[in-house]
């Protein structure tokens, strides 16, 4: 086979039109073999003939598009410095955009032999997955990134294949799919809710842990990549065995395109924490076998054993440039080659490490900043980690959002009754500022969400105390104990009117408060249809009904007010302020743009404040102060708004402020009736407020 030198600036097997360039770095290897894969399995060894600068590259005239192939690393076994270069193992392409075949786990995979510092002889081939070369053409025709700004947006967190594997309008073939979520039934759906982004769980190329496969599961979720250019196959059509592998590329193209098309932006949640080869037990598939110093945190004191910030066995090395230049580099392919319009960083507080601190001024800030192409999509944290000092939220730099779980844990505990929740939610309701503005941020930095993948479904968030994972396997110890649920009564399913009624209410209650809350609301795909996981917590492995969406049995009642709310807000730019509440009066003029009141409707005192049992609250909204124009430097005006909060278990009675620019006022929503317009308020009337309920009251005329 004629092999010429090749272009080392370009990793990964790169199919140009004429052949593939071939190029891997790493700096222990003495050489490094490609692995080319015949149909029947057969295989032949290349050197890669030329080194520049510890990437190993060559050019191969006559391979295409649809080449099977791995890697074999030939160099020094050394485990107490950290390099394991084992050439009995296959490795994945750490830069492959398509993977093909399913993990095998056996004694083969693992580079040591039986737990012991030798080196395992047995050939890994027969039990790794295959990367693919690709041909990255494709027609993207006039696709135009919506781009819609942040302020506008309202994101729904969805798991590509869930959404679509029960929906009875979606084509069979289509179910699972990235052509399923991009069908014309999912996409009018997210439309009718006023969705403009859709955040998928993980689509890099991933594989399930030992211990899943084992007991019967999958990792779901998909937080375990070993593909950070790939799209997973699993998700595409022909589940990427189909006569020319690497179709998932041009399915999940095609699902860009789609969404695009109905304005939908599309936010990945990527992994680049940690990969799948877990911990010096774990098995060796790509990263350990070329460098693992570079790629991964050893110990500084047993170089044997890793870093682990994340609770998965190891952390990505980010003060190595290699994984930095990993990581970007993915990033980029992502937002060119793949169209896609922003990230959610899994875990982000470990990629922001130093030695051992997160730190704002690291190498990853730095490089996300200065990128031309990066810089320019949406940026979501997850602004933890499970190592020390690991919990950042609010102190991640401009340019970032961020899931705020003080907004989750404060809207939690409101809307079940606890003390002491009424100035925290105050701040969650208004943006966070407390958390943001300090940093120059907007209301835009905070995420705001109180149901996600991770944890209760907002019905079982009001219908469970306790988790109920048994279905994972685990003894029910897995899955987080401390859910600030309330199961408004009765734990699980239950008959009694009474309680059902208090649990509608209640999911109303806090969906309004999600929707009409300033910052960027995050919606989990499913809660609109009232979706159980039955008190299970921790669906990350039940790739089944538990976890998919149940198209035969949604709540329309609650699907009809959700798609409400979504156009209520899109149409109010009282609830999507682009800058922070001043809370007084602007300009001398006596017009406050925020005003707190008691339900005696009276100014909220700091006694009011500080008193832990006070839990009522009135806030009035000022639509005709808003401060920030629109594009074109117009002022933006809106109706003004009292919204009325009562979460308590009994009805309370509201008297309505005078002294404000309102004489009467409409009902709008009463997340109790849910009846709107129908209603009239008078200045100084008294509105009760039924248990559990969120009443928005629209100046009448506006």
């Amino acid at each position: 086979m004629r092999v010429w030198a090749g272009d080392p600036s370009r990793l990964g097997a790169i199919w140009d039109g004429t052949g593939v360039n071939v190029a891997v770095y790493s700096e222990p290897a003495e050489r490094v073999e490609l692995c080319l894969f015949d149909a029947d399995g057969s295989e032949t060894r290349v050197d890669l003939p030329s080194i520049t600068a510890f990437v190993h590259h060559g050019y191969f005239p006559a391979l295409r598009p649809g080449q099977r192939y791995g890697f074999r690393v030939h160099g020094p076994w050394s485990p107490a410095d950290g390099v394991l270069c084992n050439p009995n193992k296959l490795l994945t392409d750490p830069y492959a955009h398509a993977l093909e075949g399913d993990l095998e786990w056996d004694d083969s995979i693992f580079a040591f032999k039986n737990g012991s510092d030798e080196l395992n002889p047995l050939d890994s081939a027969p039990s790794i997955p295959r990367s693919v070369v690709v041909d990255q053409s494709f027609d993207w025709g006039t696709d135009q990134a919506p781009r819609t700004p942040l302020y506008r947006t309202i994101i729904y967190e969805t798991h590509v294949r869930g959404i679509s594997m029960t929906h009875p309008d979606v084509p069979g073939e289509l179910r699972g799919t990235y052509a399923g979520l991009a069908s014309d039934p999912i996409v009018e759906h997210l439309l009718s809710l006023g969705v403009t982004a859709v955040e998928l769980l993980p689509v890099h190329h991933h594989v399930s842990e030992h211990h899943l496969v084992k007991e019967g599961l999958t990792n779901y979720w998909g937080y375990n990549t070993l593909g950070f250019f790939a799209p997973h196959a699993d998700y595409a059509i022909d589940r990427g065995h189909g006569p020319w592998a690497g179709s998932q590329v041009v399915e999940f193209k095609n699902m860009v395109k789609a969404l695009h098309r109905a304005g939908i932006e599309v936010i990945l949640d990527v992994v680049y924490n940690h990969t799948a080869e877990g911990n010096q037990g774990g098995p060796m598939l790509s990263l350990k076998g070329f460098d693992n110093p570079a790629y991964y945190r050893l110990s500084q004191e047993n170089k044997r054993h890793y870093v682990d910030y994340t609770g998965t066995g190891n952390s990505l090395n980010m003060r190595h440039s290699q994984s930095l230049q990993l990581m970007m580099d993915s990033l980029r392919f992502w937002i060119t080659e793949m169209h896609v319009d922003g990230f959610r960083f899994d875990l982000a507080s470990a990629l922001a490490r130093g030695l051992h601190e997160v730190d704002r001024l690291s190498s990853f800030f730095d490089l996300i900043h200065q990128d031309p192409v990066v810089n320019r999509v949406k940026l979501i944290a997850e602004p933890w980690d499970v190592g020390e000092g690991g919990y950042q939220v609010g102190n991640f730099p401009p340019l970032w959002s961020e899931w705020n779980a003080r907004y989750r844990d404060g809207v939690r505990d409101y809307w079940r009754g606890a003390d002491e929740s009424l100035a925290d939610f105050a701040s969650r309701l208004t943006g966070s500022s407390d958390l943001y503005a300090w940093s120059g941020r907007r209301p835009s930095a905070s995420i705001n969400f109180v149901t996600a993948h991770d944890g209760f479904t907002l019905h079982d968030l009001v219908s469970y105390n306790e988790k109920h994972n048994e279905a994972n396997g685990e003894d029910n110890r897995d899955g987080e104990s401390h859910n600030r649920s309330w199961n408004s009564g009765v734990e699980g399913p239950t008959d009694d009117p009474k309680i059902l009624d208090i649990r509608k209410v209640r999911r109303r209650s806090i969906l309004t408060t999600l929707l009409l809350s300033q910052g960027i609301p995050m919606l989990l795909g499913g809660d609109e249809l009232g979706r159980t996981q039955h008190g299970n917590n921790n669906g990350y492995c039940q790739d089944n009904e538990l976890s998919w969406y149940d198209w035969e049995n949604v709540d329309e009642e609650l699907l009809a007010f959700v798609r409400r709310l979504g156009r209520f807000r899109s149409e109010h730019p009282t609830f999507r302020r682009r800058r922070w509440f001043e809370g007084r009066d602007l300009h001398g003029s006596d017009v406050f743009d925020i005003e707190w009141f008691s339900a005696g409707g009276k100014p909220m005192t700091d006694d009011d404040w500080n008193n832990g049992l006070v839990r009522s609250l009135m806030v009035y909204l000022n639509g005709q102060v808003i401060p920030a124009p629109d594009y074109y430097g117009n002022r933006i005006t809106d109706d003004s708004f009292l919204l009325l909060f009562n979460p308590s278990g009994d009805a309370t009675k509201f008297h309505v402020p005078d002294g404000l620019e309102a004489r009467t006022w409409r009902v709008e929503i009463d997340t109790a009736t849910d009846h709107r317009r129908d209603a009239i308020v008078d200045t100084k009337d008294v509105w009760t407020v039924a248990p559990w309920a969120l009443v928005v009251l629209q100046m009448n005329g506006s």
